[in-house]
Parts: structure tokens; C-alpha cells; sequence
């Protein structure tokens, strides 16, 4: 006897490629600048340097490496530079695509900041949509013939919004939403950015 198949979705993790790209570029820049003006500098520059470190390297990780989306058979995680937010399926009201790709639950909008909208992806996808159109033997007006085109960050909104009407009912999928803020992000920059204010304004 074979084994029904269940319909929840594996676990799945969204990230932008050039989101990455550029904040391990980032990254490698300030600490190259920044180890050698410490190394080398005299008087406050190198304090001037570790506290800027301090500032910056967390800001350069919440906007570049942190932003995920994340999701499983329950819910919907959505970790953005200084929040997270858990969403159970059944508290996903909405998921849209427009200037940016969003998700709302209780009256609240979150913006996935893993999924960017990319306006040339989706002029790009337009005209694979436009390729793959075929006029009708009387040369009417072109009818597709395949699934509708759609950039890669739209397509995964997409396939998120599917998983949330199919998953919205599961007894497993149930509850509100939770936000976590991301004090370990907040508190160093805020560290550094006070000793930075308070070398440069005693300097």
C-alpha cells in the first residue's frame, strides 16, 4: 500500500544573490581600511577607526547578509535588517508584488527585504512573456501557450502566496504574529555610533 504524500511544502530559504555579493565586499573593504588605519594610525585615528568598525560592520550585515525569507509547512519567517517577524500561515492576509514585495497580517505590512523588485527583471520577463507568444491560425490576437513569465523575486511571492492559501487551514499553521527585534545589531551600532560622536566632538 503506498504512503499519501502530504502537500506541505519543504523548507525553503530566499536571499538575494547580490545582496550578499556586495556585503562580503563590503565587509572586506572595511576591514581592510579600517585594521590598517588601527595598525597604523597615531593619536585618536585608530580609536576613531574601531569605534566607525563598530558602527558600520553591523549596518553592513542587517542591510546586505541578514535579510532572509524563510518558509516551512507552519509559517512564514521574514528576517529583515533589525526585525524578524514570524508569520503562522493563517496570520498571512496578503502577500504583494508592487514597488516592493510586502506581506500583510493584522492591519501590519512587512516588506521582504530578501525579495527586492528588480524593474529590469521584470522588463526582462516581459519579453521572455512576449517570446512565448503565438498568434491564432486567423492572426487574432496572441494567445500564450505557456505559464506567465515572471521575474525570479515576483515568481517567489508567487509561489509564497500559493503555499500560504494551501497552508492557512492546517491546525499546525494557526496563531499570531511575532516580532523580534535584533538587538544584537541595534546595540553594538548604537555603541559604536556613541563613541564615534564622542571622539570626533572631543577631537
Amino acid at each position: 500500500m503506498s504512503t499519501p504524500q502530504s502537500s506541505a511544502p519543504e523548507p525553503r530559504t530566499h536571499r538575494s544573490t547580490a545582496s550578499l555579493v556586495t556585503g562580503a565586499l563590503l565587509l572586506a573593504l572595511g576591514a581592510w581600511f579600517g585594521v590598517d588605519a588601527i595598525w597604523r594610525g597615531s593619536g585618536r585615528t585608530p580609536w576613531v577607526a574601531l569605534a566607525a568598525l563598530v558602527t558600520l560592520v553591523p549596518l553592513v550585515v542587517a542591510y546586505t547578509l541578514r535579510p532572509a525569507v524563510v518558509s516551512d509547512e507552519d509559517r512564514l519567517t521574514v528576517r529583515n535588517p533589525f526585525r524578524t517577524v514570524t508569520l503562522p500561515w493563517a496570520a498571512v492576509a496578503e502577500l504583494r508584488s508592487g514597488f516592493t514585495n510586502e506581506v500583510r497580517s493584522d492591519g501590519r505590512t512587512y516588506q521582504l527585504w530578501a525579495l527586492p523588485v528588480s524593474l529590469r527583471a521584470r522588463k526582462k520577463a516581459a519579453r521572455a512573456q512576449m517570446r512565448d507568444a503565438v498568434a491564432d491560425p486567423h492572426g487574432a490576437t496572441p494567445t500564450t501557450v505557456s505559464q506567465p513569465v515572471r521575474s525570479d523575486s515576483d515568481q517567489a511571492v508567487e509561489d509564497l502566496r500559493e503555499i500560504a492559501e494551501r497552508r492557512a487551514a492546517a491546525p499546525t499553521a494557526q496563531g499570531p504574529a511575532v516580532v523580534r527585534w535584533a538587538y544584537e545589531i541595534i546595540a553594538p551600532t548604537a555603541v559604536g555610533a556613541i563613541a564615534l560622536v564622542v571622539l570626533v566632538a572631543t577631537g
